[in-house]
């Protein structure tokens, strides 16, 4: 469970360093009409964990109150308010995580009324989020152009951090 926690925290990171890269209005840019805004991605994100990990063990994972169609809707809100949905539905999330023990791991939830074990739900996690904070990279990327302050390894320096001394794995640090 620590390693799964730690992994998450990583990315969790990478979208918060992706915000300070970003304005106010650079939340709301959209690549073209198809495409979800970092505010949007923010916004689906925060509803998921909420809806997801909001009594985990004993309710189904897509919550009644839950607006899922809502959370792709385009909204005015301010860089602090989406950060401030965006910490909410992590504190949910990993909070729900750090209480599971290991009796839990084997037991059966249900996500959409579908059963399936505790591991299985947090893999299903593990593989969505990242998934979403690569797409908000990848839109601030777009935004910031020349500008953008690369969070992983810069192109062209490849063999200089293979041989360093630092920790390679940066989720090593949570």
């Amino acid at each position: 469970m620590s390693t799964a926690i730690r992994r998450l925290k990583y990315y969790k990171e990478l979208g918060d360093k992706t915000f300070e890269q970003l304005g106010d209005a650079d939340f709301h840019f959209q690549p073209n009409a198809d495409s979800n805004s970092v505010a949007i991605i923010m916004q689906h994100m925060a509803g998921n964990m909420l809806s997801r990990w909001t009594n985990f063990l004993t309710e189904d994972g897509e919550k009644e109150w839950r607006q899922r169609d809502d959370e792709f809707e385009i909204h005015t809100y301010s860089k602090e308010q989406l950060i401030a949905l965006w910490e909410r539905g992590w504190d949910c999330f990993l909070s729900t995580l750090q209480m599971l023990t290991k009796k839990d791991l084997k037991k059966t939830v249900t996500i959409r009324q579908e059963p399936l074990t505790v591991i299985d739900a947090i893999n299903r996690q593990l593989a969505h989020y990242p998934y979403h904070i690569g797409q908000i990279i990848y839109v601030a990327k777009i935004i910031k152009s020349e500008s953008w302050k690369n969070l992983s390894i810069p192109k062209g320096t490849s063999a200089q951090y293979n041989n360093s001394e630092q920790v390679k794995d940066p989720a090593k640090k949570f």
